[in-house]
């Protein structure tokens, strides 16, 4: 699905706000918000009822009631705008791992959310939706390297890898299976890899494919820079790209270092793509023209610039077929108030992501491995079904595991997970992984309110 007329338009658009003032955005955001509201009140059930006595003349964000994903995907077929999308053909088409990357009904992208909140979600794209993701990805998160913009202007030697979930229709995924589906001449110089395989197999994989761009998550780019520094891993890599966790300096100064090469961070969600890039004074800019992100106490009440907020409230300006609102995002961010020095009119944004730990367990032969948090949280989702849960290791040897689940539920799910965590720690070379349940305990949380999923423990 690519809409090339579309997508010039909205190009065209973002290049002028790039350019503009800070009011151009506003006034962006004003028009959009009164096109997603009229459409959600036209074409939603859902939010023709939470709409009710808002006023169309005179409308104010804070006026708009706040929604989360549990009540969202309990009534799904109310909430979406299109009365031909149906839950259930959803579902079976983000079982079928052969369709990732093209087109549900031939007209719209779908992907699925890997569950951090607890509750898994389909996010349906439309054709405006895409345009704007792809404008963004093209005109902001992407920029022209010093190296190549006269060497190679079109990037005709770049060769893209993305190490990630490969195992479901989870949007980044999606996102490149997208973009070589729409570009079979180039497919070669892009692919992904899975981060569930040992990392014997991925660093094989990744030699083989000699990528110069690698796009992955923080702590599987410090995975790789392990195997850089200890020369397993040679590649001729121009830069990373980083998002979905959170990127510590100390992180983003390793793999610099072992890569030899510049870090660009973005933020992203499944609910909306490209909420933010990293600009050449290191500073992550939000896409305010087409996102809203209202940083909020725990009351959904607005706190001051350069505060920490209990979560963030999130408005997609693009999508009107699943219309976003004022929705519970669940992040911790501080928006700053203070103009930034690469001259971008967009708003700076601090986001604290998930700090979920890499597990250091014991291999063979006095050998550690490394489990990363993604990957773990990914087996116990898609092979074990559970989706509410903390892992959080004792020893080398011993992991402990809460589920917000009670009963003969929560035995019955404990069986499935030690018996998936076991057979993914013998894959790694962990012979012997101990799994101890810790049933009806409370989930710890972390100072933003969210569940810290996979936590490590001190050498």
């Amino acid at each position: 699905m690519f809409d090339p007329l579309r997508v010039g338009a909205v190009a065209l658009d973002v290049m002028t706000v790039n350019r503009g003032p800070a009011a151009v955005v506003t006034a962006r955001q004003s028009a959009r918000l009164r096109r997603v509201v009229a459409a959600a009140r036209g074409g939603s059930a859902l939010y023709r009822e939470r709409l009710r006595g808002v006023s169309d003349s005179n409308l104010s964000l804070s006026d708009l009631p706040v929604v989360t994903r549990a009540e969202l995907m309990g009534r799904f077929s109310d909430w979406v705008t299109d009365p031909s999308l149906d839950l259930a053909d959803l579902r079976a088409f983000t079982a079928d791992l052969a369709s990732c990357g093209s087109a549900f009904q031939g007209r719209y992208m779908v992907w699925e959310s890997s569950g951090t909140s607890g509750q898994p979600g389909i996010f349906v794209q439309d054709a405006q939706a895409m345009a704007v993701y792809d404008a963004l990805e093209a005109l902001r998160r992407s920029v022209p390297r010093p190296l190549s913009r006269w060497t190679d202007p079109f990037y005709l030697s770049e060769r893209t890898a993305f190490v990630g979930a490969t195992s479901g229709h989870f949007a980044s995924f999606v996102s490149m299976e997208r973009m070589r589906r729409l570009n079979p001449w180039l497919a070669g110089a892009s692919d992904s890899f899975s981060i569930l395989q040992p990392i014997n197999t991925l660093v094989d994989a990744l030699n083989a494919f000699a990528p110069t761009v690698i796009a992955t998550y923080p702590t599987a780019a410090a995975l790789l820079a392990e195997q850089v520094l200890i020369r397993n891993l040679k590649l001729p890599v121009r830069e990373v790209w980083t998002g979905g966790e959170s990127l510590s300096p100390v992180m983003r100064d390793r793999v610099q270092q072992a890569f030899g090469c510049a870090v660009r961070n973005s933020y992203g969600a499944s609910e909306f793509l490209s909420m933010g890039w990293e600009c050449s004074a290191g500073h992550l800019h939000v896409n305010a023209d087409w996102v809203i992100l209202e940083a909020v106490d725990e009351h959904f009440r607005p706190v001051p610039a350069g505060e920490p907020s209990s979560t963030v409230l999130l408005t997609n300006l693009a999508n009107t077929v699943q219309p976003l609102i004022r929705y519970d995002l669940g992040d911790q961010v501080r928006m700053d108030a203070k103009p930034c020095s690469c001259g971008s009119p967009l708003p700076v944004i601090e986001v604290d992501g998930r700090h979920d730990d890499a597990l250091v367990m014991s291999g063979g032969h006095g050998k550690l491995v490394t489990l990363l948090p993604l990957a773990l949280a990914t087996v116990l989702e898609d092979q074990a079904g559970v989706f509410d849960f903390q892992l959080r290791q004792k020893d080398r040897a011993t992991v402990m595991l809460r589920l917000g689940l009670r009963g003969r539920e929560a035995v019955h799910a404990m069986e499935r997970c030690r018996t998936v965590l076991q057979a993914f720690a013998r894959m790694h070379g962990i012979a012997a992984l101990s799994v101890v349940a810790e049933l009806d305990q409370p989930l710890l949380r972390g100072r933003s309110g969210k569940v810290c999923r996979v936590m490590g423990c001190s050498p």
